[in-house]
């Protein structure tokens, strides 16, 4: 192969960002090897999968929805979320701040270049922790793109298509890399197992089969290769403690070849891995009835309207409320003593509120089906995928009496923790609170709050109402799990995603890109993020280590 191609460039991975480095490189006319231990068909990595949200600030949809954001709030609220505070925080930082002078800047006009539409409703994540200076988005910031994770990842890959007829890039799929090779301190190639094909859909788990093995070289090797997520194991032995005790019981939102194992490597040739205990998981999981990968777990992107139980009957007080702040849930769900919690809800919170993560759940932003996506919006029912939870998911119950309701939770866990008295009369002082147009219950008065944002009031916030009053019935109740995501800790990296040693020394040769280099030096977000600002992750760091290695002169 490399007496017909010699690669400039070695990237392992054909996720977002690998193919963002690899279109970089590409674009200045210097040739990549893109290798990847999936087939084919996985091209587009973890975030095909994605809900396609990218944080943006300032942008044309922020100003047409009337909202006032800037680059300084914008600092406040990821200085704020982040936290930053250990002297291993220096690359993190810098970083962090180049990303949001690129989401300020660069960033809308790089990525609507290529083709990427977003939608004219801009989401609110992470709403906080109920403080100015603390946690969250002050403002809404999360532009889902017009074709959800499909069509954010859709233009990177034609690129790569693109670039391999114009004979400046080779795919090598079923390649898995088991070590980098050096020479003199410096990374010169990679070497690993050739896998036996497969013929699974994208995502299921593919077989290891060993078939041959390979050794390629170039002068310099991108690792893009994802985090942790799939791997339960290593999630919990990088727990901590923070968070209260590991889950005994964790779902999977992400595919089984999300194991973590290319760090390792790295670390085999002096890379420095830091803040592996920061991680990012989310608590409104459930499983899906129709998995595609092993315990594949789906989140619920809920609007901030269900009551919040622990798994004792406990209802959950502010700032944890639905969609506000992950990781502060998560410490409080665990510090129950059980790792899973309920939502309890009416079908009018359902119909507007629920959206589940994930392009094939999506079906109408995925597909740009205007038709279906007005029916979501102005529909009677829940969008169809949710709907089809409700019928078929293990986690649903639905009925028509609280009593109801309750014994049938009971029965579902098997636990037999709540007691209907207790759960009816928070819900009864719950809803004496709409009585009047003020209140003292935190969540109602965020509900009204928030419906003046018009996003909100059209397409995820419902109208206020009572939880136990039949007209907006039936009752339902979700039981939630600890869903697996992100690996926020990373391989460090300087700013152009040069990997570094424990000494801030550069690892010649080797980059880091995306989720294995924490989206940046090796944590850009610090303890939390404000979302949608994992993939613009991948595309930043992608970006920065495509254009250092286009930028460097030819090899003779």
């Amino acid at each position: 192969m490399e007496e017909q191609f010699k690669p400039d460039a070695i990237i392992i991975g054909t996720g977002l960002a690998g193919l963002t480095a690899a279109m970089e490189i590409t674009n200045a006319g210097k040739k990549v090897l893109l290798l990847d231990q999936e087939t084919k068909e996985n091209i587009g990595g973890q975030a095909f999968w994605s809900f396609g949200g990218l944080f943006l600030i300032n942008s044309p949809q922020q100003r047409r929805m009337g909202i006032k954001d800037s680059f300084e709030l914008a600092r406040q609220d990821w200085f704020g979320t982040a936290e930053f505070d250990r002297a291993e925080d220096s690359w993190p930082r810098q970083w962090a701040e180049a990303y949001l002078k690129f989401a300020a800047d660069e960033k809308y006009a790089y990525v609507t270049k290529l083709g990427i539409k977003f939608m004219f409703m801009v989401g609110w994540a992470e709403r906080g922790d109920g403080s100015a200076h603390g946690h969250g988005n002050s403002v809404p910031r999360f532009h889902v793109s017009w074709g959800t994770g499909t069509g954010v990842v859709q233009p990177f890959i034609e690129k790569a298509y693109a670039a391999e007829k114009n004979g400046l890039l080779q795919f090598k799929f079923r390649h898995r890399v088991t070590k980098l090779i050096t020479k003199n301190n410096t990374v010169t190639g990679v070497s690993g197992d050739i896998l036996e094909d497969d013929d699974q859909e994208r995502g299921a788990e593919t077989n290891r089969n060993v078939i041959d093995t390979f050794a390629y070289h170039a002068p310099d090797v991108i690792i893009a290769s994802g985090g942790l997520g799939a791997n339960h194991e290593l999630v919990r032995k990088n727990w901590p403690e923070r968070l209260g005790k590991a889950p005994a019981h964790m779902i999977s939102g992400v595919p089984a070849y999300v194991d973590g194992s290319m760090i390792g490597i790295a670390e085999a040739v002096g890379a420095h891995m830091i803040n592996k205990d920061r991680m990012w998981h989310y608590t409104e999981g459930i499983q899906n009835w129709n998995p595609i990968w092993p315990n594949h777990g789906i989140r619920i992107l809920p609007g901030p309207s269900s009551l919040w139980f622990d798994a004792k009957g406990n209802r959950l007080p502010a700032p944890f409320l639905p969609g506000f702040d992950t990781l502060g849930t998560l410490k409080h769900i665990q510090d129950s003593g059980y790792s899973y919690s309920w939502f309890i809800l009416t079908q009018k919170i359902i119909k507007k509120e629920f959206a589940l993560s994930g392009s094939e759940q999506n079906p109408d932003i995925t597909n740009r089906d205007y038709k279906l996506f007005l029916k979501r919006i102005f529909g009677k029912k829940a969008p169809g995928p949710v709907e089809a939870f409700k019928e078929n998911g293990v986690d649903f119950i639905v009925s028509d009496t609280l009593s109801e309701l309750v014994h049938k939770m009971n029965l579902l866990t098997g636990d037999n923790l709540l007691n209907y008295e207790s759960i009816e009369s928070q819900i009864i002082a719950r809803d004496r609170e709409l009585d009047n147009n003020f209140a003292k219950d935190t969540q109602v008065n965020y509900i009204r709050s928030t419906r003046k944002y018009l996003g909100d009031r059209l397409g995820r916030v419902s109208s206020p109402h009572k939880i136990l009053d039949p007209k907006n019935g039936p009752l339902i109740a979700v039981r939630l799990h600890i869903l697996t995501r992100k690996t926020l800790g990373g391989l460090k990296t300087n700013l152009d995603g040069q990997v570094l040693t424990t000494n801030d020394e550069t690892i010649e040769g080797l980059y880091a890109v995306g989720e294995v280099a924490g989206f940046g030096g090796g944590g850009m977000h610090g303890y939390r993020a404000l979302e949608g600002t994992f993939l613009g992750g991948c595309i930043f760091s992608g970006m920065k280590a495509g254009r250092h290695i286009a930028g460097k002169a030819h090899r003779p």
